[in-house]
């Protein structure tokens, strides 16, 4: 039960994020808070006080409700965790409601993974409506920054540049035709200034699409 609450407390703060992020100084009415979320205004305000209680809010009844310093930062950070989990799901091609699939997936994302998605999809800026993608924490940042490999998509290669294949979320003849080029899962890919130079084997014209399809893991510069 207490865990079901905190994903409605987080669910409030990253609504509540979603209003800064269209109006940083304007407070949010108990009302329209209610609406976004699909709850009745009594719950709303019942809430908000919860919030305000905690430090996350500072709440005027009446006037409504503006983030405070330490629930910026908890909203921010599920409103990250949910855009990284959208391109996640466009990443591997989910064909079902990536919103709420990640809804749900928000909540299971601890700083652990947070830094394992934001290394496996290299960092993304934007979500796949185009939406910006939070900065992550100060801890979460350096965390990435001190990692030495990066799992990005074989788009993402640059030209000279070499990755490992680690994974491939690709369908029946896709996978078929990575077989026919000898592309299998551990093969060192490069890119090159027509396409890509496969180890062990000639060099192979690969479409964006499939690209993008295709992790590579490449080690990162040290200082």
């Amino acid at each position: 039960m207490n865990g079901h609450f905190r994903e409605f407390e987080d669910e409030y703060l990253e609504t509540m994020y979603e209003f800064f992020e269209k109006q940083p100084s304007q407070r949010v009415r108990n009302g329209d808070l209610a609406k976004a979320l699909g709850v009745s205004p009594a719950s709303a305000t019942e809430m908000i006080q919860r919030l305000a209680g905690k430090g996350m809010v500072d709440y005027l009844p009446y006037k409504g409700a503006l983030l405070t310093d330490i629930g910026m930062v908890h909203g921010q950070k599920m409103k990250r965790r949910h855009r990284l989990a959208e391109v996640f799901l466009e990443t591997i091609s989910f064909q079902g409601n990536a919103h709420a699939t990640a809804c749900r997936l928000e909540h299971a994302i601890d700083d652990d993974l947070e830094v394992a998605l934001s290394l496996l999809l290299g960092q993304p800026q934007l979500d796949p409506s185009g939406r910006d993608i939070p900065q992550a924490t100060s801890e979460i940042s350096s965390r990435i920054r001190a990692s030495q490999t990066q799992l990005i998509s074989l788009e993402l290669l640059e030209k000279g540049s070499t990755g490992k294949l680690e994974a491939m979320f690709t369908d029946s003849d896709e996978t078929e035709f990575m077989n026919q080029n000898g592309v299998l899962i551990g093969t060192s890919i490069t890119r090159t200034a027509n396409g890509f130079g496969i180890e062990g084997a000639s060099e192979a014209m690969f479409s964006s699409d499939l690209a993008s399809k295709l992790l590579v893991r490449i080690s990162r510069a040290t200082d």
